[in-house]
């Protein structure tokens, strides 16, 4: 059991993922409870992110590093992130001004799809390093990055739902939050890309070589 701690704990923030999408889900813009409803899914997100911390911090401290723990830890966090851009990006935060439609979170669709895709591209380098019998662990980039697209999902959250009694200035740092975590989403995918081409020089390792789970 205790070798399986730091895995609960991850997959816990699994389960805290799907509450937010549901309160996400849940929520339209304008409607009665709408803030309630951002309030708890940003309690639930700052809860998940301090489960990001343990999970890591425990398999240190015990010594149970694993390949599953460096696989499912940031697959958790893409589902979480992912999800969430998703939500904002779709029609339930979408309100209607001056006859258009326009989406209070400021999150275009085109976002979205650019956080997804870098994504799935460092997930099938994660794979490509795996198969050469390199152990891929996060990066300092790429916990610099989580920590901004989680701001910025915070920030969103509280703006979204109580920032229109605060003044166009919350809409603005939401704006550059949003616009910083697309360039650095961007940037930390070619240093991702740079990473594979040193393993793509690496001979495949034999099946015994592999990293154990």
């Amino acid at each position: 059991m205790r070798h399986h701690i730091a895995n609960v704990v991850t997959l816990s923030r699994l389960l805290m993922a799907a509450a937010i999408f549901v309160l996400l889900g849940f929520y339209q813009a304008e409607a009665p409870g709408g803030p309630a409803l951002l309030d708890a899914a940003l309690a639930v997100f700052i809860l998940a992110g301090i489960t990001d911390v343990l999970d890591g911090t425990i398999a240190r401290r015990l010594g149970t590093l694993s390949t599953f723990g460096r696989i499912s830890d940031p697959f958790v966090d893409k589902v979480l992130i992912c999800g969430a851009f998703a939500y904002f990006a779709g029609a339930n935060f979408l309100v209607g001004e001056s006859g258009t439609l326009v989406n209070v979170t400021g999150v275009a669709t085109w976002m979205a799809v650019l956080i997804f895709a870098r994504e799935i591209l460092v997930t099938g380098i994660r794979g490509f390093s795996e198969s050469r019998g390199q152990a891929f662990s996060t990066t300092a980039v790429g916990k610099a990055k989580m920590a901004l697209q989680s701001l910025t999902i915070m920030w969103i959250l509280l703006v979204v739902a109580h920032g229109r009694h605060w003044g166009p200035w919350s809409r603005g740092v939401r704006d550059v939050l949003i616009w910083a975590t697309v360039i650095f989403t961007v940037l930390s995918a070619l240093v991702y890309v740079r990473r594979t081409r040193r393993l793509m020089d690496l001979p495949a390792a034999p099946p015994g070589d592999a990293p154990a789970p």
